[in-house]
C-alpha cells in the first residue's frame, strides 16, 4: 500500500469520484488562472454519453456557486472538481492524467469502467450457438466497436468456448483486453448460456491504435 507521504499530493485525500494526478493538476491550474476570475470556477467533469466502447467526458471551467445541490463537490490540491450527480458511478476510481506518449498534448481520462455495449439494445438470436455469435457480433458489439476504429472477429466455437479475435482499432489497444473482459465476454455469456468461456487470440503486440495509450 502507497504511502500518503509518496502519493501526489492531489490523490493523497479521501475516497472521491475521481482523483487528479499532480502532473494534471499542474496543466489544469495553468490553464484555470488564465480565466478572468480563477477563483470562481471550478473543473467540471461529466460523462455525456458512449463513444464505442468508452464514455464520452466534457471537461468544462463553471462558476462553483452554479453546482447543482446533488453535484459531488470537492477538491483536488488547489482545484475544485464537480461531478454530476449522475456521473458519479461512471467515474468512480477514474484519474485525471497526463497522455503516457511523449510529445502528446491534453488530457486523459482512466476510467476502469466502460459502458454496455448492449444498452438498450433488444437481443434476438436464433440457429447454432456459431451462427448466435456471429449474430450477436454483427448486430451488437463490432457496432459499438466501430466508432473505436476496431471489430471483433469469431475464429471458431470450441465446444463451450469462443474464439474471438480483434483487429482495427482494437488491436494492440491498451484497453482492448478490458473492453474483452467487460463488453465483448460479459455479452456473449449472458445471451448465449452454452458458452462458458470466451478466449481473444489477438496478437496485440502487432497492432497500432491511434485512440489510447498507456
Amino acid at each position: 500500500m502507497e504511502d500518503a507521504d509518496t502519493a501526489d499530493t492531489a490523490t493523497a485525500t479521501k475516497p472521491v469520484p475521481l482523483r487528479v494526478t499532480d502532473a494534471a493538476l499542474d496543466q489544469v491550474l495553468s490553464i484555470l488562472h488564465a480565466e478572468d476570475d480563477p477563483d470562481a470556477l471550478g473543473l467540471r467533469i461529466a460523462v455525456t454519453g458512449t463513444r464505442g466502447v468508452e464514455y464520452a467526458y466534457d471537461l468544462s471551467f463553471e462558476e462553483r456557486a452554479e453546482a447543482a445541490d446533488d453535484d459531488v463537490v470537492y477538491n483536488q490540491g488547489e482545484l475544485i472538481v464537480m461531478v454530476p450527480a449522475d456521473s458519479v458511478d461512471a467515474l468512480w476510481g477514474a484519474t485525471l492524467d497526463l497522455p503516457s506518449a511523449e510529445g502528446q498534448g491534453g488530457l486523459v481520462i482512466r476510467n476502469p469502467h466502460r459502458p454496455d455495449p448492449r444498452a438498450g439494445l433488444d437481443v434476438e438470436l436464433s440457429g447454432t450457438v456459431t451462427e448466435r455469435v456471429q449474430q450477436l457480433l454483427d448486430q451488437q458489439i463490432n457496432p459499438s466497436l466501430a466508432s473505436h476504429g476496431g471489430f471483433a472477429s469469431l475464429v471458431e466455437v470450441r465446444e463451450s468456448t469462443a474464439v474471438i479475435t480483434m483487429g482495427g482499432g482494437c488491436q494492440g489497444c491498451a484497453v482492448s483486453a478490458v473492453t474483452l473482459r467487460e463488453g465483448i465476454q460479459k455479452a456473449i455469456l449472458e445471451h448465449i448460456p452454452e458458452i462458458t468461456e470466451v478466449v481473444d487470440t489477438t496478437d496485440h503486440d502487432a497492432g497500432e491504435n491511434p485512440f489510447y495509450t498507456d
